[in-house]
């Protein structure tokens, strides 16, 4: 079976959370189910710097854009690069610029990919055609709607990584995105005044999944449904929670290349090494107490205004803080100040480095993820696999992988980590005071860590899932006649490319 993705990011080419992982590791753990994926990809400056060995496939013109895709391997991936340089060849990230704001036409720059995307399911490529097309967020949710007005029958499936991002834009621009003017009504994309790439993905795609099945209950009520739980409603029948895996090639603290000291469950004692190139990387004094990290996006959903009143009762604890990302300026401004006030107790980090986040798991006692929301979440799955361990809200994924070291728990021998009230600053507090009452018990906390170390998140189970549902789809397609969706009225089939 062959499966296009199409991908906003992706790594180890481009990545700016944990999308970017998913999107690089599924393709190699459905391997094993004979499905084949190419993945789409932007041509981003840090995309085509290093895929120097690529093959042209096609050019041709996206919404007045002159636009060519090549074909390259990249370590064990199969990728489709489309390069416009009009849209992606600039400054600053995927999403936004050297200051932080969002590029002004991005709009157009994913409604390009998801055309693109669906030219290559209508043929567009000599000798491949594929059997699915597996879109990632709003980014490519348009693919869905491209398909549909050229009436390409095609399965899709919309995989939602996190509903809070959705792909709104004024109407005003519906007109660029050559779609019919059917589309642009409250069946598809009308939102609010506005329209929305992600609820044209929802209504449209023939399956929709999210990264966790309690995600995937949260999002049908008004709490976390971000506006759309009604779309969402429509669509209960399709949808499907799997839990995200992790690369443990990638995240292995056995062969991690970018850690002090290998280890593995049998031999925890060798992250003390860690922990000490740790310490001196980030300018932590030296010294007994517990090291408590987070590698986050430093903005409202991850909770950070929630982690800034705690950090004196961490402190006075004798315990010290590393916060590793980057995100609102308000919340950056307010850790550097806890830097200032606590020097040599409290570090921050601005900025995302791969071998910086492994370096903290590696050595860090405890990942603190006081999300207020969060689909799934793998900075939790990472710190489980390096012995460091986890206090999460009790939310989405959070609450799924990560069970609470209460006393029945602990007796059990199954405790991997702490819970509390997502978005309770006291209840976080009590759950740090929990973690630190273990440490100082070192046989518990070391048996907590054995555990945690060999809990399974693999995409073992998750790539079984995401290839039934893939083979499901695909053999309903060739028993079924295809039926587009319902529109108010006909509209005119579209040419996909000139």
């Amino acid at each position: 079976m062959n499966i296009l993705a199409v991908a906003s990011e992706l790594f180890p080419l481009v990545k700016t959370g944990g999308l970017a992982d998913v999107t690089g590791a599924l393709p190699k753990a459905i391997a094993q189910y004979d499905i084949r994926v190419r993945t789409l990809l932007p041509g981003y400056p840090q995309v085509m710097r290093p895929v120097t060995a690529r093959v042209k496939l096609a050019d041709f013109t996206l919404l007045g854009a002159r636009a060519s895709l090549w074909s390259v391997f990249h370590e064990g991936l199969d990728l489709v690069i489309l390069d416009c340089p009009e849209l992606y060849e600039r400054p600053g990230g995927p999403y936004v610029d050297e200051d932080g704001v969002d590029h002004p036409d991005n709009w157009r720059r994913f409604a390009a990919l998801s055309k693109a995307a669906a030219c290559i399911a209508a043929g567009l490529l000599p000798g491949w055609k594929p059997d699915l097309v597996h879109m990632h967020d709003w980014q490519s949710a348009l693919t869905c709607a491209y398909l549909r007005a050229a009436g390409v029958s095609i399965p899709t499936v919309l995989t939602i990584h996190n509903l809070a991002f959705q792909g709104q834009f004024p109407t005003s621009v519906f007109p660029a995105l050559e779609l019919p003017d059917d589309f642009r009504g409250i069946d598809h994309m009308e939102y609010y005044d506005d329209i929305c790439f992600l609820k044209a993905g929802i209504r449209m795609a023939d399956a929709v999944t999210t990264v966790s099945p309690t995600y995937a209950r949260e999002i049908l009520v008004e709490d976390l449904g971000m506006g759309l739980q009604g779309v969402l409603a429509t669509r209960r029948d399709v949808m499907h929670g799997i839990v995200n895996g992790i690369d443990t090639d990638v995240w292995n603290p056995a062969t991690d290349p970018h850690i002090a000291a290998n280890y593995d469950y049998r031999s925890i004692g060798r992250r003390r090494v860690n922990r000490m190139k740790l310490v001196d990387a980030c300018g932590l004094e030296d010294g007994p107490g517990a090291i408590f990290s987070v590698v986050s996006r430093l903005t409202w959903q991850k909770g950070l205004d929630l982690l800034v009143p705690v950090i004196p009762g961490i402190v006075d604890r004798g315990a010290k803080l590393i916060v590793h990302g980057q995100g609102d300026r308000q919340f950056v401004a307010w850790l550097l100040e806890e830097v200032k006030r606590y020097p040599g107790k409290v570090s921050v980090k601005i900025g995302y480095d791969e071998a910086t986040a492994h370096l903290i798991h590696a050595g860090s006692d405890a990942i603190i993820q006081p999300s207020r929301f969060e689909p799934c979440g793998l900075t939790q799955l990472y710190a489980l696999r390096y012995g460091a361990i986890p206090v999460v809200g009790r939310t989405g994924g959070l609450a799924e992988t990560i069970i609470d070291a209460n006393d029945a728990a602990m007796s059990a021998r199954v405790a991997t980590g702490f819970q509390f009230q997502a978005g309770s600053v006291e209840d976080l507090y009590h759950a740090i005071d929990r973690a630190l009452l273990t440490y100082d018990q070192p046989a518990t906390w070391r048996k907590l860590q054995t555990q945690a170390m060999k809990a399974d998140f693999s995409w073992a189970r998750s790539a079984r899932h995401y290839a039934s549902l893939f083979s499901r789809l695909g053999e309903k397609a060739r028993r079924v006649p295809f039926r587009p969706f319902h529109v108010r009225q006909p509209a005119p089939r579209i040419a996909l490319h000139s």
